[in-house]
């Protein structure tokens, strides 16, 4: 009689975490979709190495994205490039943004010194602080530093993706293989998840 109490009452105790189990998985499967824009590298000093279609197309589709995600409320980070053997110099026309981009000075900025743009900077810390779980990547290089952010965001446990016709790389070919292996998405569905989003 004995252990058959106590088969129950394990069977039971069993049910029970098993219920919490999956209420937990509930739960995180539920957690509101908190998007920011991360817009990399793109500099001065890099602009000219990028084929010249990639730059048309994606610094006009830059601005868009960066106007989106600003009209909703989400953060956008700027992500800047700086190796002391090559710089560009912090402080110089060369390390900023064109003056078209329309980024402002309280956007948060990171500065790296490894292509991710996570390694050994506070890209992290800054994306927790905004309550931050998705991001959207765009800039350059889709074959160098967006890639390895995205890989980075990953290895963070972000939900990460690249933004069709706004990232750009030194030949267009390139580029459209980067979009189509890492299924790059485009404005109607980043518009729907911007606009459906928890604050």
């Amino acid at each position: 009689m004995k252990k058959r109490i106590v088969q129950i009452g394990l069977i039971i105790l069993l049910v029970i975490i098993s219920g919490k189990s999956f209420a937990q998985t509930q739960n995180e499967q539920k957690a509101p979709v908190k998007p920011a824009l991360l817009v990399i590298d793109i500099q001065n000093a890099y602009l000219n190495m990028m084929a010249q279609r990639d730059k048309e197309v994606a610094m006009v589709n830059i601005n868009y994205y960066i106007q989106l995600f600003r009209s909703h409320g989400f953060p956008v980070i700027r992500v800047y490039h700086y190796s002391k053997q090559y710089g560009p110099e912090q402080g110089t026309p060369q390390f900023e943004f064109p003056t078209t981009v329309l980024i402002k000075p309280d956007d948060p900025k990171v500065i790296k010194t490894y292509p991710d743009g996570f390694n050994k900077t506070d890209l992290d810390k800054v994306l927790k602080e905004k309550g931050c779980n998705t991001l959207f990547l765009c800039g350059l290089s889709s074959v160098g530093c967006v890639l390895a952010t995205y890989i980075g965001a990953q290895n963070h446990d972000y939900k990460a993706f690249l933004i069709k016709d706004a990232i750009m790389s030194h030949k267009e070919d390139y580029t459209n293989q980067i979009e189509t292996i890492f299924d790059a998405v485009g404005p109607e569905i980043i518009t729907l998840i911007v606009e459906n989003s928890g604050k």
